[in-house]
């Protein structure tokens, strides 16, 4: 089971080198002046750095706030080098294409620095979370199983007692360990996916009926009113727009 699949499936991943007041992931030096830590966070992680102790900083571009993985993540959090010799030898690479600045050197930060990006969400999964959210339920074994499986078929008339069977769980432990866990139930968390892949098809020109039967919705009416329950807008007027990263933190029930 790869938690991060669709994820990365679904949301394109850019890293870009960019000043310290809009980083999203600095690397910092070691007492050696090797590889010491990675930072990752908001905008701004490591603007409280002294510049000597930096050896470069980049824009992690995955999705935004629209990437529910993203969004779970902590304000701020560090990845200590010394623990992974292959992702310090990943960042080195990294900041030798960045110092030479030879032909192509962009595209090869990037395709690095997605492996990068990728050992940091590793870790956090492992790590777990101390509140409830996707990264807490990525991190549990059993609920992991299900929202992966909601990720991969979004459109299934998935019912609790089929996710619980995915999970393992009994129906009433899975209920009430979901919705601990995550922070939300698991048919709540399952109409927000619907609704934020349903928004990305829509802004890559597909039609609004085509969605709406794609994510399980059994007419067009019903689909538009709970994506405007959500959106604040109709599904048709989100074909016309390009897309931006804001996404509401909770979803509505359908009615």
């Amino acid at each position: 089971m790869d938690r991060l699949a669709t994820l990365m499936e679904r949301f394109t991943l850019q890293v870009t080198p960019t000043s310290l007041e809009t980083a999203t992931m600095v690397v910092t030096a070691g007492d050696n002046g090797a590889s010491g830590h990675v930072w990752f966070g908001h905008a701004g992680v490591g603007s409280d750095f002294a510049a000597g102790t930096v050896l470069f900083s980049a824009e992690v571009d995955w999705g935004g706030a629209s990437n529910p993985l993203l969004a779970a993540l902590p304000e701020r959090f560090c990845f200590d080098l010394a623990r992974d010799p292959e992702a310090a030898s990943l960042v080195n690479l990294m900041h030798s294409e960045l110092a030479a600045a030879r032909c192509g050197s962009a595209s090869v930060v990037n395709r690095l620095g997605e492996v990068m990006v990728v050992r940091l969400l590793r870790a956090q999964i492992e790590a777990g979370s101390t509140g409830p959210g996707l990264l807490s339920g990525l991190s549990d074994t059993r609920l992991s199983r299900a929202i992966v499986a909601m990720h991969g078929n979004p459109g299934r008339n998935w019912r609790n007692v089929d996710l619980a069977e995915v999970a393992g769980l009994s129906l009433s432990r899975f209920a009430e360990t979901f919705a601990g866990v995550v922070g939300e139930t698991p048919a709540a968390y399952l109409r927000r996916w619907r609704l934020l892949v349903a928004r990305q098809d829509l802004q890559k020109g597909d039609r609004v009926d085509a969605v709406a039967r794609r994510y399980g919705y059994q007419s067009a009416e019903g689909f538009a009113r709970a994506f405007r329950q959500y959106y604040g807008q109709n599904p048709l007027a989100m074909r016309r727009v390009r897309p931006n990263h804001s996404v509401p933190a909770s979803v509505p029930p359908e009615r």
